[in-house]
């Protein structure tokens, strides 16, 4: 997909989590499709809230099993993260992940090398409103992503945060006011996603 059409990926991190259904109803109701970035031992723990997301049209992908900072383990550790969490996923909805994001955004050679040896791309992202942040307000949350969207932008969220799920309709009515389409990572990366390649923006940047 042409990344410099007015499209935007909204993404969701560490999920799923006791908002994610709210989240999916929020979204089904303006007829968004996002990425989530799902942490396999709450999807182990909460698999329906997973076949939920994907039966909404939603892109599954990887952020590791346990949520750790990655380039502080061995390559071992490494690979057992991204493997079980791929394997959680395809368990409960039998969908193989194709793109990861890493904890933090924390990468080095060693994880790059783990994420293509398991045939992912690597997701980073473009804008941040600081939803995680202890506080963290849904109005400021709105302000942020909306602010910081150009044509092609990831946006990193997680639906963990309240506030986050409560700031989604400003953010989604806001962006498609000013002529957005929403789409999934592997809708916005297109046929350019191949394992170990790392993107930014919709664009390659390793």
């Amino acid at each position: 997909m042409d990344d410099e059409r007015r499209v935007v990926a909204l993404t969701f991190d560490d999920g799923p989590s006791a908002n994610t259904r709210r989240l999916l109803e929020m979204l089904a109701a303006r007829g968004v499709r996002a990425t989530f970035f799902l942490q396999g031992e709450h999807v182990a723990a909460d698999p329906d809230a997973v076949r939920a997301i994907h039966a909404g049209g939603h892109a599954l992908a990887n952020h590791t099993w346990s949520h750790p900072h990655l380039p502080e383990l061995p390559r071992a550790e490494v690979d057992d993260e991204v493997a079980r969490a791929a394997d959680a996923v395809a368990q409960a909805t039998g969908v193989v992940t194709a793109v990861f994001r890493p904890p933090f955004g924390e990468l080095d050679d060693e994880v790059v090398a783990a994420v293509a040896a398991h045939g992912e791309a690597v997701v980073l992202w473009d804008v941040d409103p600081a939803d995680w942040e202890a506080g963290a307000l849904a109005e400021r949350t709105a302000q942020r992503v909306v602010a910081g969207v150009r044509p092609g932008s990831v946006v990193l969220m997680h639906d963990w945060q309240d506030s986050t799920v409560d700031a989604v309709p400003a953010i989604v009515d806001a962006l498609a006011a000013d002529g957005y389409a929403f789409v999934t990572v592997p809708e916005l990366l297109g046929e350019r996603v191949a394992p170990g390649r790392v993107f930014s923006h919709g664009r390659p940047i390793g």
